[in-house]
């Protein structure tokens, strides 16, 4: 295959200054994003990795061999594997398939956004080294994640955005929030399984500072939000990763010129989130 043939079959491929962004093209490079999964979730924050994880160095997990996974890398630090700075783990619905699921459905049900005729994308796995968690790299990533979805005429985002801790009572004016002000339309809701269910109406909104409430929110939903995203009822406990999780949705079709206007906004420096993860 030659240079030029490659290029066009690629969904994404975006370069600034030493920063490079495309989809993962060899087991090394895939390996060098859990690598950085592994020293971002384990080692920085406080999931819990199995034995093997641990001896491997490498967050991984059934899912990986059949996802796409978005990679930043630096040039000047290394190319290919050795460069990698950023990931992004991406699952179509063909690619769902054939695994058998998507991960989420092991904490929702999300049998609503299943049945969407067109194509979904489920998000997970996002993170930054420390040393660039700076504007450059979540406007690349955003831009990357605009250019991919345009490639696979992608209809609906979704995934898991996380709290820090176990305990939902220490998140519940920002649960609350989101409850009472970005529950997700009912022919897109996610809910929560049954036997994990943690309501999120925690409080009334009369009893919220709704502005202190948004900027309090973690960086990856707010960023969500900001696009004109929405949350599924119920949140969930993730034991494994010392989480609350909540399920967040995009409908591209209904936002798709604020999605536009978001990642030209940080490419013009409109932005001031920073976060392990993205």
């Amino acid at each position: 295959m030659n240079a030029p043939a490659a290029e066009q079959e690629r969904p994404v491929h975006i370069h600034l200054a030493s920063l490079e962004l495309r989809v993962a093209e060899s087991t090394a490079e895939i390996e060098a994003a859990q690598a950085l999964r592994y020293r971002v979730f384990y080692e920085e924050l406080s999931a819990k990795p199995t034995s093997e994880m641990s001896a491997l160095r490498r967050d991984f997990d059934s899912f990986d061999p059949y996802c796409d996974h978005l990679i930043i890398i630096d040039r000047d630090k290394g190319e290919g594997a050795a460069g990698i700075i950023a990931t992004y783990r991406l699952m179509r619905r063909e690619q769902a398939s054939r695994r058998g699921q998507f991960y989420s459905i092991d904490e929702f049900d999300i049998s609503p956004l299943v049945n969407y005729r067109g194509g979904i994308l489920e998000l997970g796995r996002s993170c930054v080294d420390p040393a660039y968690r700076t504007k450059a790299a979540m406007q690349l990533m955003w831009k990357g994640i605009a250019d991919y979805i345009l490639h696979y005429k992608i209809g609906v985002l979704f995934g898991c955005a996380s709290f820090p801790g176990t305990d939902p009572a220490e998140h519940k004016v920002a649960l609350s929030y989101l409850y009472h002000r970005h529950l997700a339309p009912a022919e897109y809701r996610p809910r929560a399984l049954p036997e994990r269910y943690v309501s999120m109406n925690m409080m009334s909104i009369e009893e919220i500072n709704e502005k202190r409430a948004f900027m309090a929110l973690p960086p990856l939903i707010k960023g969500y939000l900001r696009l004109g995203g929405f949350v599924g009822d119920g949140a969930v406990i993730d034991p494994q990763f010392g989480t609350v999780d909540v399920s967040v949705i995009v409908v591209h079709d209904l936002i798709a010129d604020k999605y536009t206007k978001h990642y030209h906004d940080q490419a013009a420096g409109k932005t001031d989130e920073s976060s392990p993860t993205a």
